[in-house]
């Protein structure tokens, strides 16, 4: 595998029959690139695809964003819940190699502040590994508020963290699946590694 890839590379995929129809803006890549953006100090490239509730599509999209696009991570919104056209978890195991069930596991946690009927929601994470590249996929909710409460974590009045969001361990799964260093604005999500994860801060650019 691959270990030395310093572009960081980030696929948005939106699945919903309505918004790639046309019937609907679509608005959970611009919430996923609004967070990501405010989220993120590592530089980062992004491949959208926003697709059709159809478990074929959704394969074959995930499949190109990490074994053609090359990228280190998936970010899926849409199609987890019990609807018979929510197959976006089905696609996302297929075509996984190990699935990561503290992931979902959070998500659901972290939902239940809000709504019992988090408990509908069937979000998942998984790996998947070719002998040259790995991704982390994740699917996320389709409500822009949501996915910021999902990635985030819960805070109170004070800014202290309640409840940890998922994106916090994100940086160092994809450090050990082989992906870039990435670096996280701790107002928003601070990044967690074990002290010997850590590498000294990036030097801020020269002023010419």
């Amino acid at each position: 595998m691959t270990t030395h890839q310093h572009e960081l590379i980030i696929g948005l995929v939106s699945v919903s029959d309505r918004a790639s129809g046309g019937v609907y803006q679509d608005l959970g890549i611009p919430a996923l690139r609004e967070w990501l953006a405010a989220a993120l100090t590592t530089p980062f490239r992004l491949e959208t695809r926003l697709i059709p509730d159809e478990r074929a599509r959704i394969e074959a999209t995930l499949i190109e964003l990490v074994d053609q696009a090359r990228c280190h991570l998936v970010l899926t919104t849409g199609g987890t819940g019990p609807a018979r056209r929510d197959v976006t978890p089905e696609a996302t195991l297929a075509v996984g190699s190990r699935e990561m069930p503290g992931f979902g596991e959070q998500m659901r946690q972290i939902s239940l502040h809000f709504v019992p009927t988090a408990i509908l929601s069937r979000q998942l994470a998984v790996i998947r590994e070719t002998p040259e590249h790995a991704a982390l996929i994740m699917n996320l909710p389709g409500q822009p508020k949501a996915i910021k409460e999902t990635l985030e974590g819960l805070k109170d009045g004070a800014g202290q963290q309640l409840v940890a969001g998922i994106f916090a361990a994100v940086p160092y799964c994809v450090d050990l699946i082989g992906g870039p260093y990435m670096e996280t604005e701790p107002s928003v999500c601070k990044a967690f590694r074990p002290k010997n994860a850590l590498r000294p801060a990036a030097p801020a650019p020269k002023e010419n």
